[in-house]
């Protein structure tokens, strides 16, 4: 378990608003009467930096953003199961470049849909309870993780469709695995949190070749020889309650619980000693207003800012590589009332996107300043 380093106090972020930048609300669609959970862009291929998902009961939904504000509704995915809610989505794409979309929820089973045929093109079994979260590895998109209530993380590959590790066991998870990252530019390392109040960061590197391996198999994916990683090279207990979404920036972290703050800290192993290691606290983004579980943040593609919606329908914008923390927007509408499940941040940050436990989408572009 990681102990804390003894040092200088974490940064506080002043809410004393900086007006950065302003941003407006330029659309609000009523998608229908169930939550909307998770909104993200395809961050994944420039040609559709502007296209993004939405998952809400259980519908998958693909639009896209135009100028003045205009939202275009691409594609919609009824699933088969009409008892299904979708918790999660990530984009993901083939190896020959098809957009494809992921998504995962009550049910347990993962939905892999071909963005070109608007068809469902695998069905992924296998994680013995719901599915809360849902990420692809930017540097080789065909791979995807998923965080469940049973208390793995799995390792997929939309391409072969093999589930190719498993991490959890001795080590593991003790409750509903909530949030799940891959780090940026280490293609070995994840991170995933939960109800157990843990973070944990996970090595895929004595497994590397079994990853290589999905890539090739040509017998059926349930013959493929699945590995159990049994054992984090890191746990931190950075928060007291549950920890429901992390994400890395860089080789630090960035998580969150529900005491209405994220908090960003460095993991510090020990080389010799997997497990072990210390934690150095640097900074804290206050979100008040956000102490309810199952409310994620997003980052724009560099990873300048990060947006929070909170449970009365306001989004806080932070600056994330300024110390002390700055405060860029913090934006509320007298319309704007229900809790935001996620945020998502165009590739710039110009766009912001919340979605809504009333079912709402709502669009905020900055201004430009005269």
């Amino acid at each position: 378990m990681a102990k804390f380093a003894l040092g200088s106090e974490p940064v506080v972020g002043s809410l004393a608003s900086s007006k950065k930048r302003e941003y407006r609300v330029t659309n609000r669609l009523q998608e229908g009467k169930k939550p909307i959970y998770a909104v993200v862009f395809n961050f994944i291929d420039s040609r559709y930096f502007n296209v993004f998902a939405t998952v809400g009961g259980n519908r998958v939904t693909v639009y896209e953003c135009l100028e003045g504000g205009v939202i275009a509704v691409l594609q919609s995915y009824i699933d088969e199961d009409k008892d299904e809610s979708f918790y999660t989505v990530s984009w993901a794409c083939n190896i020959d470049g098809t957009p494809y979309l992921v998504a995962g929820g009550f049910n347990g089973t993962i939905r892999v849909i071909d963005c070109g045929s608007e068809k469902i093109d695998k069905s992924f079994v296998g994680h013995g309870d719901s599915i809360n979260e849902i990420r692809t590895q930017p540097l080789k998109s065909s791979l995807v993780v998923s965080a469940s209530k049973d208390e793995s993380v799995r390792l997929w590959n939309v391409h072969t469709g093999i589930c190719i590790l498993i991490f959890a066991g001795a080590g593991g998870h003790r409750n509903e695995v909530l949030s799940v990252d891959f780090h940026p530019s280490d293609i070995y390392r994840i991170a995933s949190c939960g109800m157990d109040n843990t973070i944990k960061i996970w090595s895929m590197k004595e497994f590397w070749t079994y990853v290589e391996k999905s890539f090739t198999w040509t017998d059926l994916p349930s013959k493929f020889p699945t590995k159990y990683v049994q054992f984090p090279v890191f746990l931190a207990s950075i928060h007291t309650n549950y920890v429901d979404c992390n994400r890395w920036l860089g080789d630090f972290m960035l998580s969150k619980s529900v005491d209405s703050e994220i908090v960003l800290w460095e993991p510090k192993m020990k080389e010799q000693s997997p497990g072990e290691g210390t934690v150095d606290i640097l900074q804290k983004y206050p979100v008040p207003g956000c102490d309810i579980w199952f409310i994620k943040f997003s980052c724009d593609f560099h990873y300048n800012a990060a947006a929070i919606g909170n449970r009365e329908g306001k989004i806080f914008i932070w600056e994330l590589q300024s110390s002390p923390p700055v405060l860029i927007a913090k934006l509320s509408h007298p319309q704007s009332k229900s809790p935001i499940r996620q945020t998502a941040m165009s590739f710039d940050g110009s766009t912001i996107l919340s979605c809504c436990e009333d079912g709402t989408i709502w669009r905020w572009d900055v201004m430009e300043s005269s």
